[in-house]
């Protein structure tokens, strides 16, 4: 009874496995100098045809950008394309007009793109596509909706990362699935597989033999059906090298020739069959189980290895923070009157994400050009700090107290705020050395402070003895510190409301260099006596209209703990619309963030300690990873601003 089938028997039990593929063609490419885009349509994107000819269908996805550019360089591939895919070799894919990352710009600026994009496609190619790829397939709950108000009706996304935050079953990975949006709504999605389309890489590199990688692929083939996506990424890398990395493959001629053998010889497998992927969504089960891909601890899922995260286009690359404030300013603009599609056109090139990466330098002087010219034109400056002004203050604490809030400042730790109370019980604040029964929390934990850490340095901190002032501005205090530090002086202003319960920071940075590293500021404390821990949940905007609410009950979260030596940060919320909050059903904390001065990116830590929680939300205005090259697009002191406030009613959300 238990021997082995017979190997006939065994294939005919085994189901089908039907393989998609589609490649990402960009010609915004960061590390590729608009001189070499000619060449890399000869190089890269004509055998992509000839592959889609010969041994299609495969699907192609490129941003609208990437096709305008086409057209004017190669009207021919344009017309070659149009062909291929009115003959069903090739399905388009679509992706906006510029490479963004939507979970980092505002809802509207997602619409404009995507609209952008689909007349671009219409105009060019005939089609409107309605399976999408999310641009470097960081997601967020808050697109669902957005995509689907621009027609689209399936989306494609990396399976790896957000299933590694779920109990999925492994079988899932190789069938269609619906994801569940923040408003409810939910999208048709197809699972893309890192492991896969690397494997197709290297056997192109001739990193690996065309036997290694057809037993990977045979491995993949189930008892029932699968659907496998045997690849998912770059054009450009085949018979071209961007340049990118000191570790990409020597280039080896014919690396098409080599793909064109490794489609032909999966076609010749019995139980393989090549299929556009939206045959793949005709065949999806009718009932099926939405699942929200984000999570707590990974609120916004992203492509490949953990090295790839949100902080990557956020507070990395040459200056993204810098870039990505001047273009929240211009977007303010664009949108308090009511620019032309041109000017929003403008602004979705400005925000993509190519520029807040391995930006080439010419590339970057370009942009910071062109950036300038449409801060000039839209953005409005935010106005200067107050002045300081009255008695300087000897004491070690100042106690704070308006008919909103009260609190003390400890002048010994920069000003760091020891208790917050606005209505009800102090809600965030210090928590002294040892209130935590665990060793590798036993220092003091503040709120209100800022903290630069670099390889191999100690960190710096605005935690020192400061010069300190307080005066009265109508009902509300002001208090003023500077706090010097070996990179130089940290100027700090806060407002103290009287008529609602909110404190203001004003932080300006006078530091001559930016170096490689972190730098985390705000953190906001909680205490932990004040909230029902299985009640507490983190809410905010990540790209989308409607806001996300993450539930933190037996979650541990670390969105600041580093991926490696040379990645400081796991995950992040972004705050869209400039805000998150945290809290339980009776008391929640709102941090606000002005975005043209600063979008800072929010982290959250969460996690049990014995018998008391460790929960404290930072505002992180730099990170490091490999895109990071110190290159100012702005010169002199940096400027953060943001609020704490009391309570805010649900129907924000």
């Amino acid at each position: 009874m238990n021997a082995p089938l017979p190997a006939r028997e065994f294939e005919i039990k085994m189901g089908t496995l039907r393989l998609f593929a589609f490649f990402h063609l960009n010609l915004a490419f960061s590390s590729i100098e608009e001189t070499q885009r000619a060449d890399v349509i000869a190089r890269c994107y004509w055998p992509l045809l000839r592959l889609a000819q010969l041994h299609g269908p495969i699907g192609l996805e490129a941003p609208a950008f990437t096709l305008e550019e086409i057209a004017v360089r190669d009207p021919a591939w344009i017309e070659a394309l149009k062909q291929l895919i009115a003959r069903g070799r090739v399905e388009f894919i679509g992706a906006g007009y510029s490479q963004m990352i939507g979970p980092l710009v505002p809802a509207r600026v997602t619409e404009s793109n995507l609209a952008i994009g689909n007349d671009i496609y219409r105009r060019l190619l005939g089609v409107r596509p309605t399976i999408a790829l999310i641009n470097e397939q960081a997601y967020s709950g808050g697109l669902v909706g957005l995509y689907l108000d621009a027609g689209y009706r399936a989306l494609l996304m990396d399976w790896d990362n957000p299933s590694s935050y779920h109990r999925w079953p492994a079988e899932a990975r190789y069938q269609p699935a619906r994801a569940v949006g923040a408003d409810g709504r939910t999208i048709a999605l197809l699972w893309t597989n890192t492991v896969a389309f690397q494997k197709l890489q290297r056997f192109a590199h001739g990193d690996i033999s065309l036997d290694d990688y057809l037993t990977y692929v045979r491995a993949q083939r189930g008892e029932a059906s699968r659907a496998l996506c045997v690849y998912a990424s770059d054009a450009e890398i085949f018979d071209f090298r961007p340049g990118r990395y000191g570790t990409e493959e020597k280039l080896n001629a014919g690396e098409w020739k080599k793909l064109e053998e490794a489609f032909a010889e999966l076609a010749e497998e019995s139980f393989c069959e090549f299929v556009l992927p939206s045959r793949l969504l005709a065949a999806a089960p009718k009932k099926q189980q939405p699942l929200r891909l984000e999570s707590a601890p990974c609120p916004i899922p992203v492509k490949k290895q953990r090295k790839y995260n949100l902080s990557r286009w956020a507070v990395t690359g040459r200056d993204d923070l810098a870039i990505n404030a001047a273009c929240e300013g211009i977007y303010r603009g664009l949108a308090a009157k009511d620019a032309a599609p041109e000017e929003w056109k403008e602004l979705c090139f400005l925000w993509a994400s190519d520029f807040r990466t391995h930006i080439t330098e010419g590339r970057w002087e370009e942009l910071c050009t062109r950036l300038r010219a449409a801060e000039a034109r839209w953005s409005q400056p935010a106005p200067p700090p107050p002045e300081p002004c009255g008695p300087e203050i000897t004491s070690r604490y100042l106690d704070i107290v308006t008919p909103s809030l009260s609190t003390r400042l400890d002048r010994r730790r920069g000003l760091a705020l020891d208790r917050i109370q606005f209505e009800g019980p102090a809600l965030a604040g210090t928590l002294p050395h040892g209130h935590f029964d665990d060793i590798a929390l036993q220092a003091d934990w503040y709120t209100g402070n800022s903290v630069f850490e670099a390889p191999g340095e100690h960190k710096i901190t605005d935690l020192e003895w400061c010069k300190a002032r307080l005066w009265r501005d109508g009902d509300d205090l002001l208090a003023y510190a500077r706090v010097d530090t070996p990179k130089g002086p940290i100027e700090k202003m806060l407002r103290f409301h009287a008529r609602k319960p909110r404190i203001d920071f004003d932080l300006t940075f006078h530091w001559t260099e930016w170096d490689k590293g972190s730098l985390r500021l705000g953190h906001l404390t909680l205490l932990p006596d004040a909230f029902d821990w299985n009640k507490l949940s983190l809410t905010t905007h990540n790209g989308g209209k409607d806001c996300e609410r993450f539930s933190l009950r037996g979650e541990t979260v670390e969105h600041g703990a580093p991926v490696s030596f040379l990645v400081s940060a796991s995950h992040g919320v972004a705050m869209t619309e400039g805000w998150a909050e945290i809290g339980d059903d009776k008391n929640r904390l709102r941090i606000e963030v002005d975005r043209a001065t600063a979008p800072l990116l929010g982290l959250l830590t969460h996690r049990r300690v014995r018998d008391s929680l460790f929960c404290q939300f930072a505002l992180s205005a730099l990170e490091l990873d490999d895109t990071r090259r110190p290159a100012p697009f702005r010169q002199g002191p940096r400027r953060f601003r943001f609020s704490v406030n009391g309570r805010f009613p649900s129907a924000d959300c």
